[in-house]
């Protein structure tokens, strides 16, 4: 008997966890690049469905704001699936899609802590602006002279 209640309150569970990957699929293939990523980000904290998901919007024919955030997703998988995200980044560096292979090829190296070491053209810089000598602030209240 006890076998009987725990059942329906499994099934429960399994309903909301069905429901919950399916909101996150759907944000996972939103037009908007922040709400994509959101949805990629908490697939990769789901396991094993997050990943079959993840990997589908990656090889899938989807729009470039699904693919990267599918990439950002992968990238930050946890734990035991992090190895097996790095697995389908790397495919994807082989797939026919150049979209695909440009994700992968960005999250791969974003993992192995090779992005950003580039100088790039420099018109994206941004540059420290330095105070020039001798110039001080000046207090927007000023004295006035006394006259003594």
């Amino acid at each position: 008997m006890a076998l009987d209640e725990k059942n329906p309150e499994g099934m429960e569970k399994d309903a909301e966890a069905i429901e919950r990957l399916r909101q996150l699929r759907e944000k996972l293939f939103s037009n908007d690049i922040s709400t994509a990523r959101v949805g990629g980000f908490n697939l990769s904290w789901m396991q094993e469905d997050g990943l079959a998901i993840l990997k589908e919007a990656l090889f899938g024919d989807y729009s470039r704001t699904t693919k990267k955030a599918a990439a950002y997703g992968l990238r930050s998988m946890h734990g035991r699936m992090k190895p097996m995200a790095a697995e389908v980044l790397t495919q994807g560096l082989r797939h026919s899609d150049p979209m695909t292979r440009e994700a992968c090829a960005k999250s791969l190296s974003i993992m192995k802590g090779q992005a950003g070491k580039e100088s790039g053209s420099g018109k994206h810089r941004i540059k420290e602006i330095r105070a020039k000598r001798g110039s001080r602030a000046r207090s927007p209240r000023r004295r006035k002279p006394s006259n003594r």
